[in-house]
């Protein structure tokens, strides 16, 4: 159990260290409590998998999908993965990274209705 934690820890590590451009477009709005004075951390480990994005204070779970999660099979591991972050107390919201780059401000408006609790979590 201990080691699998630390394969976690050190996945999590390289997955910051390389993020993917719409990850990394993200993260530079919320980072340093950017977005309305919330705190985001990003690539946390949450049992056997890695969230892209979570706040906290608010069990809120931002996941960035790419094209291949409009595949059925990743579609079908997407599921597993909410499934298993709801049952852990978690909302997953997922966002498309074509989103990110094409309508940040509407993605961070968004994100700003369910941190303040003005949209349903």
């Amino acid at each position: 159990m201990l080691e699998r934690r630390k394969n976690s820890l050190s996945h999590a590590k390289a997955m910051r260290q390389a993020p993917s451009a719409s990850e990394a477009r993200l993260w530079l709005a919320l980072r340093n409590r950017q977005l309305n004075g919330h705190k985001f951390s990003r690539q946390v480990p949450i049992g056997p998998f890695i969230a892209d994005f979570v706040c906290r204070e608010r069990n809120l779970v931002i996941e960035v999908d790419g094209v291949t999660h409009g595949d059925p099979h990743e579609m079908a591991k997407d599921e597993k993965r909410t499934k298993f972050l709801q049952s852990h107390g978690y909302h997953v919201h997922r966002v498309w990274s074509i989103e990110v780059f094409d309508n940040l401000n509407g993605v961070l408006d968004a994100l700003v209705l369910l941190v303040e609790g003005k949209s349903a979590l």
